[in-house]
């Protein structure tokens, strides 16, 4: 008896099309986007793949509102990590694995005639790849068109309105939220804790890693939190998450619009 679950093909997802339907996509969805994220802490309440859940729901919700003119390609489940690597269940890939990884990737989809990617990073590790590879691309294949987007920090805005601890960022309460609204059932609420949640917490880091603005000196997450956390995931709601994503999707989409007119 088979145990096989039943499978929907996902709409614009090229893993789910046959070869026949991806040498069409070319012409048809000239803009491929690729999810990238993170395999590492984010706290006592939330799961080693949250960067790479929000980024592909994210992606999802961008291709449905461009109707067919983009596809989803493969994902980029672990990223760069190594701040997080003191606690139990993060992986990391250096920089020089994370660039070869992808630049691999776009060398398959450049070959197949696909000229516009588009990385949608939920994990801010991922940056200085991808800026870096970014410039290398422009010398190296100057017609593909390479771009890449974070996504918390879109919104802006919409996170300023939110209440929230005066230190907040990772697994606090915008990351949270945006889970809650994503994908409530891999939030443990009843583990909530609060981790660094003030400046005055910090005051045991070296006076030149809390020192605002450049040079920046970098350093490890258990030195900033004891448990992970930046901020208070207790103060997270759904319907903050839901427009945190509202707005990134948004912004994602209008730039991709304006990109297939270029």
């Amino acid at each position: 008896m088979s145990t096989s679950r039943p499978h929907t093909p996902r709409p614009h997802h090229l893993a789910d099309m046959t070869t026949e339907q991806a040498a069409e996509a070319v012409t048809e969805s000239p803009v491929v986007i690729l999810p990238a994220g993170a395999f590492e802490q984010h706290g006592p309440a939330m799961p080693l793949a949250t960067d790479l859940v929000r980024a592909e729901a994210v992606t999802d919700r961008v291709a449905a509102r461009l109707s067919g003119r983009a596809v989803i390609g493969p994902s980029l489940p672990v990223g760069v990590s190594p701040h997080h690597i003191a606690f139990a269940g993060t992986l990391t890939l250096s920089v020089a694995t994370f660039r070869t990884v992808l630049r691999e990737y776009l060398d398959g989809l450049y070959a197949h005639g696909w000229r516009k990617v588009l990385v949608v990073t939920g994990h801010g590790g991922n940056n200085a790849a991808l800026t870096t590879l970014a410039q290398d691309l422009l010398a190296e294949l100057p017609d593909l068109e390479f771009a890449w987007s974070p996504l918390t920090s879109i919104a802006a805005d919409v996170v300023a309105r939110m209440p929230k601890s005066e230190v907040h960022g990772h697994c606090g309460e915008a990351e949270t939220s945006q889970m809650l609204h994503l994908a409530p059932d891999l939030v443990h609420t009843d583990r909530f804790a609060p981790g660094t949640r003030n400046l005055s917490e910090l005051d045991a880091l070296p006076r030149l890693a809390r020192r605002p603005g450049h040079p920046t000196l970098q350093v490890r997450y258990d030195r900033l939190s004891a448990n992970g956390v930046l901020g208070d995931p207790a103060r997270a709601t759904a319907e903050d998450g839901a427009a945190i994503v509202d707005r990134v999707v948004a912004e994602i989409t209008e730039f991709v619009e304006e990109w297939l007119k270029a």
